[in-house]
């Protein structure tokens, strides 16, 4: 098997509309799709920028992950400007 991109990554964020501003208005992310989902009490947000996609998950009370560099996990995400 060969692949060929990274189709999307998906990031929690304790503040969904803190988050969509960050992405949408200063970065300049396009919203695929935006919904709020009440059975689960979160928002999921896809948003599109060229080929990369980020799908959003606003979860009001998402537990804290530890700082910790070296565990396992995505470490960070960086975006060339």
């Amino acid at each position: 098997m060969n692949l060929s991109t990274i189709h999307h990554v998906a990031i929690i964020v304790s503040d969904y509309q803190k988050s969509r501003e960050f992405y949408v208005d200063k970065l300049g992310f396009e919203v695929i799709r935006e919904n709020y989902r009440a059975e689960r009490e979160d928002y999921k947000l896809d948003l599109k920028l060229g080929t990369a996609e980020l799908e959003i998950f606003g979860v009001a009370n998402a537990p804290k992950r530890p700082s910790y560099p070296e565990a396992c996990g995505l470490r960070h995400l960086a975006f060339k400007v």
